[in-house]
This record gives structure tokens, C-alpha cells and sequence, in this order.
């Protein structure tokens, strides 16, 4: 395996240090199980992906991969969650046992799709956490398992083509944020900013399709990038900074959403022009929460 690795390092890169690498990875793995052979592996890609774009931890690049992360995590979870969500409300209301139905679901290439959607959710939650050498690898493959059946089921699923290519660039802001620019175990303010996200994004979502509210339409699928966009625009103020890197990493952290959400509209013309506006309007609002939060630190 760690010949395949080394083969996504830079040429010069590999050639100064491609024995180094492989001679460490044999000696720290010599022995352990497949899982931690996998995990160690993917480490090492991610390595590789970040010495082949260069974003150094000093770097702008690094500095907004670092605020995109958890915005990333939290985008790809509420994402997956909707999906699991959705599916569980289908299958409460088809009818048939429930026992019959859910192997009928698991059996095929839905199958998949759960599955991978439960490992993002649950990857992403252990790498908020803290536990990102865990978490982080399980969420990206979670995120590349469920374009991969996206794009085989086709038009079974509705989108093979989008939402697959917005997975794909989760995983790779994923893996490219610089392990020093990642939220360190215990730290609060991002993990929690991120449960945040996810918990708006989620609970509204499950009220609704769950008929607790049923006078209130279920199609609002700008409702999740409208979270996402606050939560950028908090991120702004709090930083009392001219805006630019926080919509960058946020525009790193929303396709997930952001599929999701053409995949809801599927041609809607009020849908489209909603996320429209949603995204005119934080272009707009981002930058005057800035002043607004620089103002308020020159104050003090």
C-alpha cells in the first residue's frame, strides 16, 4: 500500500525522502491490523496532498483550510443526516414490515448510501471531538463511498453528477487542512460552533418532515446553507475581520449543502431564486459584520 501512497507526493519530494516515509509507515505498522495500516495510510495521503498544493501552516491557504475544517465537517454531517433523515421518514410511512423494508434497503446500492452516510455523521463527530486521527479518515471515506454510489445508482439517486463532485471536494478541503490548524481536543468554540450548524440544520428538518408541524411546507432546502452562511457571518464578527477569509472557508465548506440544496429545488424557479438571495445577501452581510466586530474589539 505505501508504494501507491508515496506515488501522490511530488517527484523531488518523493526522491529526498520517499525511503524515509516508507521505512517509517512498514516499522510503524509492522504487526497492527488492517484498520490501523488503513488509518496510518491515509494520514500519509493527506501528508501528500498537502506538500502537493502547499499550503504551509503559515500560509493564508493554511489559514483559511484551518476555519474551513470544521465548517467542512459540520457541512458534510448535516448533508448526510438530511439524507439519513429522509430516509427514515420514508420508510416510517411506506407500508409493509418494517423489518422487510429495511433489509430491502440495505440489500442494494441504497444500501451503500446509508452506510456511508452514517460513517460521515459519525466521523465527523468523533473528529470534532478531538479524535480526528479516527474521526477525519472515517469521514472521508464515508464522504468518497457515498459519491462512489451516488454516481454507479445514476438516476436512481437523482443527481450522479453534482453531488458526487461536492463530496469529493469535501473530502479534499478535509484532508488538505494542515493537522496544526485542526481544533484540538477540547476546544469548544469551533467543535461547538460546528454541533451548532448541524443541530439547525437537522432539528427544523425532523420537525418538519415529521409532521409535528404539518402546516409548514418541507420544501426549503435553502434553509441549510442559510445556517452555514450565518454561521459564517458570526464567525466574521467575532474575528472583527474584513470578511474575506471567513467566505472563503465557507465557500470551501458548502458543497455539500449546497448539493443538497439544487438537489431539493430539482428545478424549482422560487427554490433557485431563494438561494440566490441567500447567497447575494451574505456577500453583502459578511463585510458589515466585520466593521460591526471591529468596532466593537476598538471600543473595549
Amino acid at each position: 500500500m505505501i508504494e501507491y501512497v508515496l506515488r501522490l507526493y511530488p517527484a523531488a519530494y518523493r526522491d529526498a525522502h520517499g525511503g524515509e516515509i516508507a521505512a517509517t509507515f512498514r516499522e510503524m505498522t509492522a504487526g497492527e491490523p488492517l484498520g490501523s495500516r488503513i488509518r496510518e495510510g491515509a494520514g500519509l495521503a493527506a501528508h501528500a496532498l498537502r506538500t502537493r498544493l502547499g499550503p504551509g501552516p503559515a500560509t493564508p491557504a493554511a489559514r483559511v483550510l484551518g476555519l474551513a475544517y470544521p465548517s467542512a465537517l459540520a457541512a458534510s454531517a448535516a448533508a448526510c443526516g438530511l439524507h439519513l433523515l429522509g430516509w427514515y421518514v420514508s420508510i416510517a410511512v411506506s407500508p409493509g414490515p418494517f423489518g422487510a423494508r429495511l433489509r430491502a434497503d440495505l440489500s442494494g446500492m441504497w444500501g451503500v448510501l446509508l452506510v456511508a452516510s452514517l460513517a460521515v455523521f459519525a466521523g465527523a463527530a468523533a473528529a470534532l471531538a478531538g479524535w480526528w486521527r479516527v474521526g477525519l479518515p472515517c469521514a472521508v471515506a464515508g464522504l468518497l463511498a457515498f459519491a462512489a454510489g451516488a454516481v454507479v445508482s445514476g438516476p436512481a439517486f437523482g443527481d450522479p453528477v453534482f453531488t458526487p463532485a461536492a463530496l469529493v471536494l469535501a473530502a479534499v478541503v478535509l484532508l488538505a487542512c494542515p493537522p496544526d490548524r485542526r481544533p484540538e481536543r477540547g476546544a469548544t468554540g469551533p467543535a461547538g460552533a460546528a454541533g451548532a450548524v448541524i443541530a439547525l440544520v437537522i432539528a427544523p428538518r425532523a420537525v418538519l418532515d415529521t409532521h409535528l408541524v404539518p402546516w409548514v411546507s418541507t420544501d426549503y432546502g435553502c434553509w441549510p446553507l442559510l445556517v452555514l452562511a450565518t454561521a459564517g457571518v458570526v464567525l466574521t464578527w467575532s474575528h472583527g475581520s474584513g470578511g474575506g477569509r471567513e467566505s472563503a472557508a465557507m465557500a470551501l465548506a458548502c458543497p455539500p449543502l449546497l448539493a443538497d440544496a439544487c438537489r431539493t429545488a430539482r428545478g424549482d424557479t422560487s427554490a433557485v431564486a431563494c438561494l440566490a438571495a441567500v447567497l447575494l445577501a451574505t456577500a453583502v452581510i459578511t463585510p458589515l459584520a466585520g466593521r460591526l466586530g471591529r468596532a466593537r474589539h476598538t471600543s473595549r
